[in-house]
């Protein structure tokens, strides 16, 4: 597992790049996502509302990354990459697991109360796009992106 400073970085031009983790496809590994990320969110200006969303739409993510794209394996590996610019915040997810395949991605009802299936209802209530990538080599690259402009107290 590696972590940069954790802090955004600039380049000489001022344009923020990437803060990037790598952890192993297992779920004890989701809490190190968190806690790198909640910083992140945080300076990024978000109210505590927006951030909780944020952080847990990240976790289902991990988490169906694990399940799904790695079948439980945990000597998978999943990319963290956090872009924090005046416009949006956004995080890229990449796994070299199974490719996602998009058609069959679909929140269940929420009324069907049983254990698991609501990741993808965390993820559209905290961000404004969901994006799968299946054409880039292998696995998926899952980026999640929330505007600045609709960020609330």
């Amino acid at each position: 597992m590696t972590q940069d400073s954790g802090q955004k970085i600039a380049h000489a031009e001022g344009q923020a790049v990437p803060v990037s983790l790598i952890v192993p496809s297992h779920p004890r590994y989701l809490y190190v996502i968190r806690r790198t990320l909640h910083p992140l969110v945080c300076d990024a200006g978000f109210s505590r509302k927006d951030a909780r969303r944020i952080i847990l739409g990240v976790d289902e993510a991990c988490a169906n990354i694990i399940k799904h794209a790695y079948g439980g394996d945990p000597k998978g590996t999943i990319i963290m990459s956090v872009m924090d610019d005046a416009e949006r915040f956004s995080v890229r997810l990449k796994d070299f697991g199974k490719k996602v395949d998009r058609t069959k991605i679909a929140p269940r009802a929420l009324d069907d109360i049983r254990p698991g299936g609501l990741g993808t209802h965390f993820m559209q209530a905290a961000f404004d796009s969901i994006t799968y990538d299946t054409e880039q080599g292998e696995g998926t690259v899952l980026t999640l992106e929330k505007k600045k402009q609709q960020v609330t107290q």
